[in-house]
């Protein structure tokens, strides 16, 4: 059991109930070619854990009995590591999903992968690449030397095949977590700031920036217990805590997936180990129902979902409501 557990279990969060799962997010495994220190997977290149082909295989038995579902967000570790990364994107594009991947960009730098770009382009895969600064000293900080270049090479070939170039349908979006224990600061005037630079420094362009808060778990987590700011951090979230972002954190309307095809209400409360009971199960996996079933299920909530009401909120899709108390930039 991680070790952060017993200090999140216990809690006062509001109770929540899910809506209709309109999102699937699916960790197709913990394999990485990165170990970024925010990782809340705990991701890395010598982790073995990857989602089989009978598991996809029931994947795609799920989604055809569950026809609410629009968008498939595929996840990781590096999702297109997974040997059957692209049967998956073909399948489910042609039952007519939105499929995004969450690509660290550096990815498409590895031999092997050479055309990963191309085949992403060809079938219309929304983008959302993790960049946590737009300066090169921070990023490398945060997910090792020579990630900012290898990503600025990235962006720039996708850029080339018209991700995220005006009147394109090619979406191509960045994502920002803070360099510490901090809430991220303003999505707007920060996607401003990234956009004035990475244009004017590599004549990159990109649709949206989406600001995530680190959540106390795995190795964020453990940095923050080692260093003894855990308390401190859980406090600043809990006291940055917004009533009105409840009704739009994303637990509500997705869906969590694991390696191993059992489910979640977030790819957070996976990493807890936290799944979703029923059909008197301890927990259940995607090959027992489909999503129809799991609609006003309570949400199992711990502290951590603090995280995704604090400030401006945060879910995968970025910030939840507005917040004007922080300077734009990435570089603190």
């Amino acid at each position: 059991m991680h070790a952060t557990l017993p200090l999140l279990v216990k809690t006062d969060f509001p109770a929540l109930h899910r809506r209709s799962v309109e999102i699937l997010q699916v960790n197709l495994g913990y394999r990485c070619n990165q170990s970024c220190l925010h990782c809340h997977v705990n991701a890395g290149p010598q982790r073995k854990e990857e989602m089989t082909r009978e598991t996809i295989d029931a994947l795609i038995a799920f989604i055809a009995s569950s026809p609410e579902v629009k968008i498939l967000d595929l996840t990781g570790g590096a999702p297109e590591l997974n040997p059957h990364f692209r049967h998956l994107v073909v399948a489910a594009r042609a039952r007519g999903l939105k499929v995004i991947d969450r690509c660290n960009l550096t990815i498409l730098e590895e031999p092997g992968h050479e055309d990963l770009a191309d085949f992403l382009a060809a079938h219309r895969v929304e983008i959302v690449a993790s960049l946590p600064c737009y300066l090169e000293e921070n990023v490398d900080k945060q997910r090792g030397k020579g990630t900012f270049t290898a990503s600025i090479k990235g962006l720039q070939r996708l850029n080339a095949l018209g991700y995220g170039t005006p009147g394109n349908d090619l979406l191509l979006n960045l994502v920002f977590n803070p360099q510490g224990p901090t809430l991220p600061p303003p999505q707007e005037p920060l996607e401003a700031a990234y956009k004035a630079h990475l244009l004017q420094d590599y004549g990159i362009v990109f649709n949206q920036l989406f600001t995530l808060t680190n959540m106390p778990i795995q190795r964020f987590g453990s940095m923050l217990v080692s260093k003894g700011q855990f308390n401190s951090y859980m406090q600043l979230l809990r006291t940055a805590h917004r009533e009105e972002n409840l009704q739009h954190v994303m637990c509500r309307n997705l869906l969590s997936v694991d390696w191993q095809g059992y489910l979640y209400d977030c790819d957070f409360n996976q990493q807890l180990r936290l799944p979703i009971s029923g059909l008197g199960r301890p927990r259940l996996h995607l090959s027992e129902l489909n999503a129809e079933q799991l609609d006003g299920n309570a949400i199992r909530v711990a502290e951590h979902c603090y995280g995704c009401t604090a400030g401006q909120g945060s879910s995968c899709g970025g910030a939840l409501g507005d917040e004007t108390v922080a300077a734009p930039t990435c570089a603190a």
